[in-house]
């Protein structure tokens, strides 16, 4: 099985505040680091790690973070297709992280929005039937439905991340086959919370809905029920890349062991989030190969 992931990459600056500035604030910060990042790069790279066989899809500008990026990039366990728009800036992250470890993202997508339909069907030209098929919100709403729609095509497993949301999210259901959401995306698109958000996205055709609830684990649901999965305890220094950390583990335990998502999957994705939230950075804080093997092997 391969996994093919569509989406943005980015360079993250993380800046470090006492405090999220309100409306109108001036604040003090910090940076703290210039990283590799955006969701896209972010799940294909710890998706390499776990071994499974991952190819990422991606836009870039012909600057200097473009150069940034391709390095980084290199010495990933990913085979890369990027794609380049000599007109636009390589996207960037600004990320604001507190003391207690949370965080909020500001992210640029005029390339991640440049990848067109027609970049689809080149993408997926090696796709199999069963492969995972691996997006974002970041891309615009009619190469969303062109991807999705072309990885059916072709027997494909579809696993969506619908983040940032987007209003035109609610017609692809249907076409999605794991949905991974916060409790607060899931809230927003539904009106309910836990449980019950998972269940209206399942009668809204979704195959397997993920819901994450940061310290209190993850929800499960599936046509066999709905399951709830304990986080693992650790010291939160920087949750940036967690959800990524958690999408990307459940897929590869998942698809390693030739299953759809299940309670152990989820278990193995608790376990290396719990790594990527007690370091800072986002690429820097993902779980090593080492460390992805060893927990995968439980």
């Amino acid at each position: 099985m391969r996994a093919f992931v569509i989406g943005n990459v980015a360079i993250d600056e993380i800046m470090s505040v006492p405090t999220m500035p309100e409306a109108g604030a001036s604040i003090f910060g910090q940076q703290q680091s210039a990283d590799l990042g955006g969701k896209g790069a972010n799940q294909a790279i710890v998706l390499g790690r776990t071994g499974l066989n991952t190819t990422l899809i991606a836009a870039v500008g012909s600057d200097l973070r473009a150069s940034l990026i391709r390095q980084g990039l290199a010495v990933e366990p990913v085979d890369l297709r990027l794609i380049e728009f000599a007109d636009k800036a390589s996207d960037v992250s600004i990320i604001f992280t507190t003391p207690d470890g949370e965080n909020a993202i500001i992210t640029t997508t005029d390339c991640a929005t440049s990848i067109r339909p027609e970049h689809v069907a080149g993408a997926l030209q090696a796709a199999k039937p069963g492969d995972f098929a691996i997006l974002q919100g970041n891309l615009s709403d009619d190469t969303t439905a062109a991807f999705l729609h072309e990885a059916k095509r072709c027997g494909m497993i579809t696993a969506f991340n619908p983040s940032p949301l987007r209003p035109g999210f609610a017609a692809l259901w249907p076409l999605i086959d794991i949905a991974f959401l916060n409790q607060g995306e899931a809230e927003k698109l539904t009106g309910e919370r836990s449980e019950t958000a998972a269940q209206c996205l399942r009668d809204a055709g979704v195959g397997t809905v993920i819901i994450t609830l940061g310290g209190k684990g993850a929800i499960l649901a599936d046509r066999t029920g709905t399951t709830t999965i304990p986080a693992v305890r650790s010291v939160v220094v920087d949750t940036t890349g967690a959800g990524d950390t958690f999408m990307a583990v459940t897929l590869a335990s998942s698809s390693l062991r030739h299953v759809m998502p299940d309670g152990l999957a989820l278990r193995h994705a608790a376990q290396a989030a719990s790594i990527t939230v007690s370091r800072r950075g986002t690429r820097s804080a993902f779980p090593s190969q080492t460390e992805l093997a060893a927990i995968l092997a439980t």
